[in-house]
């Protein structure tokens, strides 16, 4: 008879696709794979595109200020509690992996008062306040960074890297160019501001196609952002959001900007492909970001450009010391031993299963 197992987490798709390469390892002859999530989060709709069993609660932002709105979503969390709970006593799963973001929290909570084990990962070199307060519910806890060990209690937490999509290692360069219709001989960026996008480098991105003549740039551009005025040019395609040939997309890229969620940049660090990470600001964000971003750079992965410094002028610039800096790149990353995350995930999910 199968087990079941619920994966929660939700917000971003950062909270998302390290939970859909758990589930791509895991033996289906021996676990029914479930899902909860928010109702109308981005985490259904990547779910719902494998089909896995989704169930959605309620749930509510948590805020680390004071706000009006605080109040409101303290009783969505108590209600994400009862909810959680329902389907938990349905399921009856023999564990719980939770990848974080604000849905995670009642999921856990509820996992918890009916002695369901948890696993959780947390992804950033700080924890999100979600997985702060998810760690005294946890069984265990995993972390991306070795500096996040400083976070969580010590005797339940190991530092294992970033659950890495292994089908994002298997992509073909020359199936990629062929369908972008790209020159294999000319270097391809690729441009990545988060499933959400990123407006203003978008915006710059577009304004700066005169001078970055010398690459053809993929453009994944968030939901909703494709311009109309750019979509006939030669070197310059465009996406909403890239799913089954982004493997090969990346694997003909030769440089990367990015945002710094951990995920993402871990993903680039596997393929050693040289990033420029512009993180998103402490006004639109905790830091994690820029702490992600500052990581990597001081290991010699990637360059860093602030948002609030980005402009035409600045993103040229930058790549252009990425260019020069792309050998000594490659090299470090090339010279990294890369931790098997999802291997120890996945042995860890079926040694910890009551």
């Amino acid at each position: 008879m199968k087990k079941t197992i619920v994966f929660t987490g939700g917000g971003s798709a950062g909270h998302v696709t390290p939970n859909i390469a758990i589930i791509d390892e895991l033996d289906k002859s021996v676990w029914d794979v479930q899902y909860i999530g928010s109702k109308k989060g981005i985490e259904k709709e990547l779910i719902e595109k494998i089909s896995i069993p989704y169930h959605g609660i309620s749930s509510g932002k948590m805020r680390r200020y004071l706000d009006f709105e605080n109040v409101v979503d303290s009783f969505r969390v108590l209600k994400g509690c009862m909810d959680a709970r329902k389907v938990l006593r349905k399921l009856k799963p023999a564990l719980v992996f939770s990848k974080g973001g604000f849905v995670s929290v009642p999921v856990i909570i509820a996992a918890r008062s009916l002695k369901i084990p948890v696993l959780i990962h947390e992804s950033d070199m700080t924890p999100g306040l979600a997985n702060k307060i998810a760690q005294r519910f946890a069984t265990k806890i995993f972390t991306s960074f070795e500096e996040t060990l400083n976070y969580f209690p010590k005797d339940k937490t190991a530092a294992i890297g970033s659950p890495i999509r292994r089908g994002i290692l298997k992509g073909s360069p020359y199936k990629g160019t062929e369908l972008l219709g790209f020159d294999r001989k000319r270097p391809v960026l690729t441009v990545m501001g988060g499933s959400l996008g990123a407006k203003k480098i978008n915006e710059t991105i577009r304004a700066a196609l005169p001078l970055l003549k010398d690459y053809q740039i993929i453009h994944l551009c968030g939901k909703g952002n494709v311009d109309e005025n750019y979509t006939n040019l030669k070197d310059y395609k465009q996406f909403e959001y890239v799913f089954d040939e982004l493997p090969h997309y990346l694997a003909a890229t030769e440089f990367v900007i990015t945002r710094g969620g951990s995920n993402s940049i871990f993903e680039f660090l596997a393929l050693k492909i040289p990033m420029l990470i512009i993180p998103l600001t402490k006004n639109q964000s905790r830091g994690d970001q820029i702490l992600n971003g500052r990581s990597f750079q001081e290991k010699g992965y990637a360059m860093m450009l602030e948002e609030e410094n980005l402009s035409v002028d600045t993103l040229v610039i930058h790549l252009a010391g990425l260019k020069k800096r792309r050998d000594e790149m490659k090299e470090k990353m090339t010279s990294l031993e890369v931790k098997d995350a999802i291997g120890v995930l996945v042995r860890e999910i079926n040694a910890n299963s009551k």
